[in-house]
């Protein structure tokens, strides 16, 4: 029980921490102090289900449906793409967020559907996530792998609650209008590129 646990739990950090465009857009989230809660929520109840699809089993489906992945690939990057433009609008613009958590009711389905938009049209999330993960789960056996899934569900749960919440001591520092131009010329950068490396 204990083996397969924290071997889940390193193997879900391990993929989960890298700089990737989910996590940015939860930092900047966070940072802005704009529906935390609710995109740390998102963040990992999607992690949590694709965990447990993996460890099911259906990574073997995705693997025989090779046309599902190019689709995903090319909306994944045209969705990257588009927000990394915005992202670039506004490092040139120098648009500084305020840091109220209160937003019109607008607002909060758009980060919604932003953040659904991350974490579903990430064709690597469901290489890493079901393939990757649901293979190695598969290796502890039939109890084990259940044990690996909690263990990986653990870790998700465990950096997008740190990362939001983390980021709100940032917040100081983004008092200053560089600094978001920093923090968005950063986030446009790690958004083309990873459009870019989808279609190459």
């Amino acid at each position: 029980m204990i083996l397969p646990l924290f071997s889940g739990l390193s193997a879900g950090l391990s993929l989960i921490v890298a700089i990737g465009a989910q996590n940015a857009f939860v930092l900047r989230q966070g940072i802005q102090r704009s529906h935390v809660a609710m995109v740390v929520a998102v963040c990992a109840a999607s992690d949590l289900v694709l965990i447990l699809l993996g460890v099911a089993g259906i990574g073997v489906l995705l693997d025989r449906a090779p046309a599902a992945l190019v689709v995903i690939r090319w909306a994944g990057a045209a969705f990257l793409f588009a927000y990394g433009a915005l992202a670039a609008r506004r490092a040139v613009r120098g648009e500084q967020m305020d840091h109220s958590g209160d937003r019109p009711g607008g607002a909060r389905g758009a980060v919604l559907g932003t953040c659904l938009a991350f974490t579903w049209l990430n064709p690597h999330v469901y290489l890493d996530t079901v393939l990757l993960l649901g293979s190695l789960a598969a290796a502890h056996g039939e109890s084990g792998r259940w044990w690996f899934a909690a263990g990986a569900g653990l870790g998700s749960i465990a950096w997008f609650t740190a990362l939001g919440a983390g980021a709100r001591f940032l917040a100081p520092v983004f008092r200053r209008r560089a600094a978001w131009r920093v923090l968005d010329a950063g986030i446009a950068v790690v958004m083309i590129t990873l459009a870019v490396l989808l279609l190459s």
